[in-house]
């Protein structure tokens, strides 16, 4: 005779969230479809944000890349599009994302290590070697220096006689969730949110197919925060830039199509599917409700996943790669638009050539041999789906009532509210692994004493640096050494005129000042921000 005992005490997601044994019509009996769930393309695009989804098209599949000097991801990136890849997604070294030059004391060792390292348009324009700006959209994961680091991209599509106006891509211009998750944080708040307002003023009016902002739930998630945290402190992240914007002189209509959001996608499928699901509705509410969107495109979620490299081991990193799959599975079944996959060998080195080709051919066979992108939200009507996309969406609204009572994201970030909420969450997952509430395959379970890994890994060359040093070197005894001074001083006129100053940084990289002394200028006028404590 069968036992009725179950396996475990209770059955969580990552949110604390009960799992019953089995769902049913009861647990959708408030459940109206029209309001919660309508058809794929219409408000509020709980089913998907176009009408026919994956039948019409397929998300882009832009693996993130970047290592060493721009010739060396320059070559990386030609040979993920030789291999199928439909976007590019650039990954900068900490430099770059701090606002150093290669050649800064603060930068010795670390030039081209977890990216690639750019100093000025020239770097720039040898990344994008043989790749057609205006037929290859381009995500750029940069937001301290994404003025400095979009500036350069624009002046390349000048120089290539390539118009503004039919680039497509992001920049991740999201310095919030810096301050309060990932840290590479230069200037105070404040001066950051002019920075970006600045941004979304010059992009909307003269990049209008450029995504100026992405606004960023994948690092928080990664940083330890749950499911449903990732998109509370994403949505207030992105109420305040609104806000920011809209008291600049904006126009929400304009610039609000042109937001975009990055995920993350972690192993608690259903929990995960569930998530992309609410996210739409809840920002389709918000804009249409808070902000008094009218125009459609404002409604609708548009969101970038990235499977989750948190989530990947050095034990046993074969398994990565089934875990990767499930990943990309839920982003998939939840409407992503975009999708990474990590690679196997993440949690070791940077991923070799072949890993990120083993990456990109799993979104591959998702999308051409399992029959997933055949119809539009398969899983929706799943009482269990629903009811799990109900409960996410009640408890992020929880999350946004009490960041608002509490005077929005700047102060909950001032309070340390938020770095202490996803520290909690990070330490209670922690101890369930500890206590095995939560198994995790070859770390606290199944673990293989013998393994080996059997497949190569790669490391940047250690050449890497001195040739980036190198080229710096020349760049700054060829330059017109005046035309730098003196478009880096009217740069500096202009923040201290509250101007805006993204056309004046365009001129400063046309000359070709660095990254370096353009953040200096900036570091100079604004000052720096200051690491806030929580414990």
């Amino acid at each position: 005779m069968a036992s009725n005992k179950e396996r475990k005490a209770k059955f969580i997601t990552s949110s604390q969230i009960k799992i019953k044994k089995v769902y049913g019509p009861d647990d959708l009996a408030r459940f109206n479809p029209s309001d919660q769930l309508g058809k794929p393309g219409k408000f509020p695009f709980t089913r998907g944000i176009y009408p026919t989804m994956y039948r019409g098209k397929l998300w882009t599949m832009r693996q993130y890349a970047g290592f060493g000097t721009a010739e060396e991801s320059n070559k990386r990136y030609r040979f993920l599009l030789s291999q199928g890849q439909t976007g590019l997604s650039v990954a900068f070294d900490l430099p770059t994302q701090l606002g150093l030059d290669s050649d800064d004391p603060q930068a010795n060792g670390e030039v081209g290590k977890v990216g690639v390292a750019i100093d000025s348009i020239e770097d720039m324009e040898v990344l994008f070697k043989q790749i057609p700006l205006d037929k290859v959209s381009t995500s750029m994961t940069i937001n301290s220096t994404a003025a400095i680091i979009l500036a350069m991209y624009l002046a390349l599509a000048q120089k290539r006689r390539i118009a503004w106006t039919k680039l497509s891509g992001t920049i991740q211009n999201d310095i919030l969730k810096e301050y309060i998750a990932r840290g590479t944080h230069i200037y105070p708040p404040q001066a950051s949110l002019k920075i970006i307002t600045d941004i979304l003023a010059f992009c909307q009016k003269y990049v209008p197919r450029w995504n100026s902002m992405s606004i960023s739930g994948y690092h928080i998630r990664e940083a330890g925060a749950t499911a449903v945290q990732e998109l509370a402190f994403t949505f207030a992240n992105a109420i305040t830039y609104i806000e920011a914007a809209i008291k600049a002189g904006l126009d929400v209509d304009r610039f609000a199509p042109r937001l975009s959001f990055f995920l993350a996608s972690h192993n608690n499928f259903f929990e995960e599917i569930a998530k992309f699901r609410a996210a739409r509705r809840i920002w389709a509410r918000l804009t249409k409700g808070k902000f008094r969107a009218k125009n459609p495109l404002s409604w609708k979620f548009r969101f970038h996943t990235q499977t989750s490299g948190v989530s990947l081991l050095a034990q046993q990193p074969e398994n990565n790669t089934p875990r990767v799959t499930l990943q990309a599975m839920a982003a998939v079944l939840g409407g992503t638009q975009s999708l990474h996959t990590n690679s196997r060998d993440e949690a070791l080195a940077l991923p070799s050539e072949e890993s990120a080709q083993i990456a990109l051919r799993t979104q591959q066979i998702i999308a051409y041999e399992s029959g997933l992108s055949n119809t539009v939200d398969p899983l929706g009507g799943s009482y269990f789906v629903e009811s799990l996309t109900n409960q996410i969406e009640e408890r992020v609204n929880e999350y946004l009532n009490k960041i608002e009572n509490m005077g929005g994201m700047l102060a909950a970030i001032e309070k340390g509210f938020i770095q202490k909420e996803i520290q909690e969450s990070a330490y209670d997952y922690q101890k369930q692994i500890e206590r095995k509430e939560q198994i995790i395959v070859g770390l606290n379970e199944y673990i293989d004493e013998k393994e080996k890994v059997y497949f190569n890994l790669y490391y940047p060359p250690k050449r890497t640096e001195k040739a980036q040093l190198k080229k710096l070197r020349q760049l700054k005894v060829k330059r017109p050494e005046n035309q730098v001074r003196k478009r880096l001083d009217a740069l500096k006129k202009a923040v201290e005129a509250q101007k805006n100053i993204f056309p004046f940084i365009i001129n400063a990289v046309k000359a070709k000042a660095t990254l370096g002394e353009i953040s200096s200028v900036l570091k100079q006028a604004y000052g720096t921000f200051q690491e806030i404590t929580t414990i």
